[in-house]
């Protein structure tokens, strides 16, 4: 299927919240991907190198027309650079996330004045928190798809099933809850992705059997396009999508001309450094000016 997608870029233009590096390292292990001593044994040139990286993915946004707002970094919250676990953000309102870990619920707080920030500058209208009893990893675990007006929710690793009802509540739209059964994929956007044309790109083994078989009842087969575990554990389905321009760390040659046939093309910027926390481009951002009335075109994953 081969589609031109050209005419999206200028519609819209993306708004995304970051956070610079300055204190980013593998400083502890909550998840696979995680290994503080390898870290320890290579700090400073780890840490040469995740700066250099993330400035090439902020200036990859940036020449797509993409504006940043930042989160200040902070010592002792090395993951606070994975910002797409944040917050939910959707129509102007902001659900403030709620980690697991004790090692990331430092983050949360300095979230919650960023968004106050964000707030008294007209890029967010409000703020909401989750019940206290319930996780939810921000958009990290609730992945938006504009072409069927629904959230993509992972649960299991990091976030509650009991996360669904709140979020379909207050943003109003239909919330799929899919549980995350491979611990490599432990967010549900280390899995799944939705694309500008309303294809989603995905980690089949990262789901349950019932939990593929809801994906399959909702995407059309011509639009799954569903990843090897070469580029599965390459994080490709983390992907930042503006336009017709994906963004990602890395990707298979054949991965990318199944992109480039539907009429994607591909932006690959190193992000190995981040890789080794578990994250990549999309979860080192979080899209601010989603809307649901926004047309397929202008949609941006």
């Amino acid at each position: 299927m081969n589609r031109n997608l050209s005419h999206d870029v200028s519609r819209s233009v993306p708004r995304f919240l970051m956070c610079r590096p300055q204190h980013f390292a593998v400083a502890y292990s909550i998840n696979p991907w995680m290994d503080p001593k390898t870290w320890a044994s290579e700090d400073h040139k780890l840490s040469i190198e995740s700066h250099k990286q993330w400035t090439r993915l902020h200036r990859a946004l940036i020449r797509l027309g993409a504006q940043v707002e930042f989160v200040t970094a902070a010592p002792g919250l090395p993951d606070l650079v994975f910002t797409a676990n944040a917050a939910v953000v959707l129509d102007g309102t902001a659900l403030l996330g709620r980690f697991r870990h004790g090692e990331r619920q430092g983050e949360e707080p300095h979230y919650e004045t960023a968004f106050r920030r964000l707030q008294a500058h007209g890029h967010v209208e409000a703020l909401r928190k989750l019940p206290a009893d319930v996780t939810l990893e921000g958009a990290g675990d609730c992945v938006f798809d504009a072409t069927r007006r629904m959230f993509w929710m992972g649960y299991g690793p990091r976030s509650d099933a009991a996360a669904r009802e709140p979020v379909a509540d207050l943003f109003g739209v239909d919330t799929l809850a899919l549980e995350l059964v491979d611990p490599r994929f432990y967010h549900m956007d280390t899995a799944l992705v939705p694309l500008t044309g309303g294809e989603v790109m995905l980690v089949p083994q990262a789901f349950s059997a019932e939990g593929r078989n809801a994906i399959y009842d909702r995407v059309e087969p011509d639009q799954r396009i569903e990843l090897a575990m070469e580029d599965g554990v390459r994080l490709a389905a983390n992907a930042v999508c503006v336009g017709n321009t994906i963004v990602l760390s890395d990707c298979s040659a054949g991965l990318r001309a199944r992109l480039s046939e539907r009429g994607y093309t591909v932006v690959a910027t190193p992000l190995d450094s981040f890789l080794r926390s578990g994250g990549s481009a999309f979860c080192l951002t979080l899209r601010l000016d989603r809307k649901t009335a926004t047309l397929r075109t202008d949609n941006a994953a």
